[in-house]
């Protein structure tokens, strides 16, 4: 019997058996997830699992070494041309790209530039926004992370909770489908580590599709739609939140929470 051929604009995000190598080191090994409009998913995985890869992918700031990647039903990268894939031009990627927000580990903040000229810069020079509305709709964005009266301080004036703040701004200024973060809070002293997930709460709560890799297990038992634990560059268990984190079927799900439940 023949596989139903699987619909990839029936969800906002698909990855069909992807994969990636780095030189001989295999790092996603196969990797099948799908992501719907509006839903929060978050990655747990040991270092090394292959989540930030997955990510960089979504993003094409890496290009894959095998299998397929749909965002909003358009394959990204590539293109089909009858049965044959071609590479997209640089053009098609970077638009491909802007209707997808990252945000890092570390807040990649150009110093030099005020809070408000870091997120005015991407709608100007991609979106050929005027300078104007770009400033209108950067301190919207800076009042919408709490950060109102922080628009002419410089990266250096600011706490890392802030920046942090500021790069979640920068991101949405270009309007995205899709928000992708790597780790946002892992760089903050822990008493900045709640102003950030707020952030982060409020746009679960409007409906912003996200894809969280995170060690926040509080966060992915409150906000996540669903969870999924990466091991060995693969998917070994995924499902709701309470399911994965409190009744984990897999033994190395198992062993993985019990070691963040020992550091926590």
């Amino acid at each position: 019997m023949s596989t139903p051929k699987m619909d990839p604009s029936a969800h906002q995000v698909v990855a069909r058996n992807v994969r990636k190598s780095f030189g001989h080191l295999e790092v996603l090994r196969g990797v099948n997830l799908t992501v719907d409009k509006g839903e929060v998913v978050t990655l747990l995985g040991p270092s090394g699992s292959g989540k930030t890869t997955f990510l960089r992918l979504i993003n094409q700031m890496e290009t894959l070494s095998g299998g397929r990647i749909w965002v909003d039903g358009e394959l990204i990268g590539v293109e089909e041309r009858g049965d044959k894939l071609y590479v997209r031009k640089d053009a098609d990627i970077a638009r491909q790209r802007s209707r997808i927000g990252m945000v890092f580990q570390r807040f990649n903040l150009f110093p030099h530039k005020t809070a408000l000229d870091n997120i005015t810069e991407a709608p100007i020079v991609v979106k050929k926004l005027s300078k104007a509305a770009a400033r209108s709709q950067a301190r919207d964005l800076l009042a919408q992370v709490g950060l109102a009266d922080k628009a002419d301080n410089y990266p250096s004036q600011l706490s890392g909770g802030q920046q942090q703040r500021v790069a979640i701004a920068r991101a949405l200024a270009m309007e995205p489908d899709l928000m992708l973060f790597d780790e946002p809070t892992s760089a903050l002293d822990p008493e900045l580590v709640g102003e950030v997930l707020s952030v982060m709460r409020q746009l679960a709560q409007r409906g912003m599709t996200m894809i969280v890799v995170t060690h926040e297990m509080e966060f992915a038992r409150e906000v996540a739609d669903r969870v999924v634990f990466m091991d060995g560059g693969v998917v070994i268990e995924e499902g709701a939140p309470g399911d994965v984190l409190l009744k984990p079927q897999q033994e190395r799900t198992k062993a993985f929470l019990s070691r963040v439940r020992r550091g926590e």
